[in-house]
């Protein structure tokens, strides 16, 4: 046994540990590179809409993202990016809190908000502050725009209104084409006086009531038209000549005056029949001409200042009043146009 024991070999115990190569190495690299990737999207995302929006476009999203600025007015919500509202919107402010009024009357001395709290005065919920545009304080909302004039309650009425909204509004023509109206209306009426009052003139003198036929008086879109036209046999003119005989005189110095009681300016279109001259250079066109600028002589002479004689025209026989019968008498006639008074945006 102790010979066994003293030839036996030691036991040797050999380890091995296996290394299995492509193993876990962590995935925090994963994680910030998807971060990465993210922003860098986002930051392409924000250069599109830079280039892909307009300045208004752009305030309007960032009106939509600061709901609370109170002071922007630019377009945003409904029909706008996203779809949405925005406090600029009437009735966006409205609570059961509180109320927009709008008071009138006199205002109390301004009250310096740099004072310490106990010099300044308490405002109540109940007082109303003053100025077109200026809102109540909520009473347990946020703070509206205010001003830092104060006035007691009043009797004036108050009325509640969106001062947002009637910002937006566009300018109101109404005001303005009511007093185009009466304008219209007092010209329509200073018109048809004096129509009535050439006719009474006429018809008040005896040795002209036989002419009072030759004599038409009519309101046209362009104004007052006082027309005098020959008759068989009793002629306003010589045949062929340009000076008026003294039935036409007569019956113009019953115009001339009413003209002079008007404003507005005048317009003096001559006007033959269709026979032509014969043997000569002259012309309807040069006849007309010259009975309407004789005419004008006589009025200007009678006192109508030549500043508001607008043009003198001679038509020839392009206008007839009874175009039928060309050589009709009542085509040799005189026109005079008082014209309307037109506002300078319908002038031109």
């Amino acid at each position: 046994m102790s010979g066994t024991k003293k030839n036996a070999k030691p036991t040797i115990i050999i380890r091995r540990e296996e290394v299995i190569e492509g193993g876990h190495h962590g995935g925090a690299w994963k994680v910030a590179y998807a971060d990465f990737v993210t922003a860098m999207m986002a930051f392409f995302l924000l250069m599109w809409l830079l280039n892909a929006t307009t300045q208004e476009q752009r305030r309007g999203l960032a009106d939509y993202f600061s709901p609370n600025n109170l002071t922007s007015r630019s377009n945003s919500g409904f029909g706008a990016p996203f779809g949405g509202l925005t406090p600029n919107l009437e009735g966006s402010l409205a609570s059961d809190r509180g109320a927009v009024q709008l008071t009138t009357g006199p205002t109390r001395p301004i009250i310096d908000m740099e004072e310490s709290e106990e010099d300044t005065p308490i405002m109540s919920p109940k007082q109303h502050i003053s100025g077109p545009t200026l809102l109540t304080m909520a009473q347990d909302g946020a703070a509206a725009p205010v001003s830092t004039q104060a006035t007691a309650p009043s009797d004036a009425a108050h009325t509640s209104v969106n001062p947002f909204a009637a910002e937006r509004a566009p300018p109101s023509t109404a005001k303005a084409a009511e007093a185009e109206a009466e304008r219209e209306q007092r010209e329509r009426a200073g018109f048809e006086q004096a129509a009535e009052q050439i006719r009474e003139a006429v018809r008040s003198d005896p040795a002209l009531a036989g002419l009072a036929k030759q004599l038409a008086i009519e309101l046209t879109p362009e104004g007052l038209r006082i027309q005098i036209m020959d008759e068989d046999r009793t002629p306003m003119f010589a045949l062929g000549a340009s000076a008026l005989n003294d039935r036409a005189r007569a019956l113009l110095s019953k115009v001339a005056p009413v003209l002079l009681r008007l404003t507005q300016p005048v317009a003096i279109d001559g006007h033959t029949d269709a026979a032509p001259y014969r043997g000569t250079d002259r012309s309807n066109w040069d006849l007309s001409a010259e009975r309407a600028n004789a005419t004008r002589r006589l009025l200007t002479d009678a006192g109508l200042p030549e500043l508001r004689i607008r043009s003198v025209a001679g038509h020839a026989d392009r206008d007839p009043l009874l175009p039928a019968d060309p050589l009709a008498a009542a085509n040799r006639r005189i026109a005079i146009l008082v014209l309307r008074d037109r506002p300078a945006a319908q002038a031109h």
